[in-house]
């Protein structure tokens, strides 16, 4: 089964430290790849942007484990697919779990239930990481067509490129294999 402590350190070192506030960043102000709704939504709406400013490591770790655990990602079996399925999610929300859910064939309802992790586990895991990896590319090339979306697309393409099958290539170069 898929273990979250290989994937972990993949999406850290693409979020970075800083908090950011980017114009072109949908999720607004946002530390360590967590946005404010993401914080608001885990810790409670009274949280502010100087609380995610001040976001801890163990606050960090409880919202990556809110994402893991939207994939179930403990029941897939193969640790490529659940590295692409998690870190879907984590960057495009429902997206992260609909657009899988096609790919599979099932109800794209937005929830990891027993009929979409069957399918993925039935599926051979090689084509299947191949066939997702390609739907996430076209997903990024169409968000990207939206007006101001354009600039984030390299970045996109660069973090999906080092998730590859049965490792990954983590912001630096570091290779992770397992």
């Amino acid at each position: 089964m898929a273990d979250m402590l290989i994937l972990k350190p993949f999406i850290r070192s693409w979020e970075g430290k800083k908090y950011t506030n980017r114009r072109s960043d949908r999720g607004g102000p946002t530390k360590w790849g967590v946005t404010i709704g993401t914080y608001r939504e885990v810790f409670g709406s009274s949280r502010t942007i100087a609380d995610l400013k001040n976001l801890t490591e163990e606050e960090w770790d409880t919202v990556f484990r809110r994402f893991w655990n939207r994939w179930r990602a403990d029941l897939i079996e193969s640790q490529s697919v659940a590295n692409l399925l998690v870190d879907w999610v984590w960057g495009s929300g429902k997206y992260g779990i609909v657009y899988p859910q096609q790919v599979l064939g099932v109800t794209p309802d937005g929830i990891v239930g027993p009929k979409t992790l069957k399918a993925l586990n039935d599926a051979d895991p090689s084509t299947l990481f191949s066939a997702l990896w390609k739907r996430r590319k076209l997903h990024f090339e169409s968000v990207a067509s939206a007006p101001g979306q354009e600039v984030n697309l390299p970045g996109w393409l660069n973090r999906l490129n080092g998730i590859k099958y049965r490792r990954l290539v983590c912001n630096g170069g570091k290779v992770v294999w397992f």
